[in-house]
């Protein structure tokens, strides 16, 4: 048996196999690197969210965004107004313009796109961020672990992102009056 040196090179089918032979590991066990929060997570639009997060017993968050304005967002770009602003603007149909759906719609202009439906207006992760990498049970148990995979916890900044001046229907904006109105707290956690 040779020792190995450091002037020896290793073949290099073996740093291509490597990562192969790894990956179903890290999958099937459900081990890997330490999850850190990024700015970048996949969408699994309103239905993945809706699956635990319409307990009465739990607060009934999606049944309290499905009763709000962001729920009919995109619904509110049919209206003669928003088709008015949209000539008047040179954007055409404001349910197909980008300038519009920013604002209207979840995920808009991102790779996201594919796991979103336009017709949900402004979906949870339009604040809570992409939901891919913490929807799962065992880490939204746990709300630092929940953060440490993406979940955002929405402030006045968040919806700044959109309720400002650029919008063309902008008549002011209230954090302290308006976050108590879309606010969905689960009663379960304190």
């Amino acid at each position: 048996m040779t020792e190995y040196t450091r002037n020896q090179r290793i073949p290099r089918w073996s740093l291509l196999i490597l990562p192969l032979l790894i990956f179903p590991l890290v999958v099937l066990t459900g081990a890997g690197f330490p999850e850190t929060a990024s700015a970048d997570h996949a969408y699994v639009g309103v239905d993945g969210c809706k699956m635990c997060h319409r307990s009465e017993a739990k607060g009934n968050q999606f049944g309290k965004w499905e009763g709000s304005l962001h729920a009919k967002a995109f619904e509110t770009l049919g209206s003669d107004q928003a088709k008015q602003i949209a000539t008047d603007k040179g954007l055409g149909n404001p349910q197909e313009a980008a300038e519009c759906l920013t604002c209207h719609t979840s995920g808009q202009g991102s790779e996201h796109a594919a796991t979103w439906k336009a017709e949900d207006g402004v979906g949870c992760e339009s604040c809570h961020g992409g939901g891919a990498d913490y929807n799962k049970f065992p880490i939204m148990r746990d709300h630092d672990q929940s953060v440490a995979n993406g979940m955002l916890t929405p402030d006045e900044e968040t919806c700044l992102k959109c309720h400002n001046d650029t919008s063309p229907t902008f008549s002011g904006f209230d954090f302290e009056e308006m976050a108590p109105k879309i606010a969905h707290p689960d009663p379960t956690k304190g």
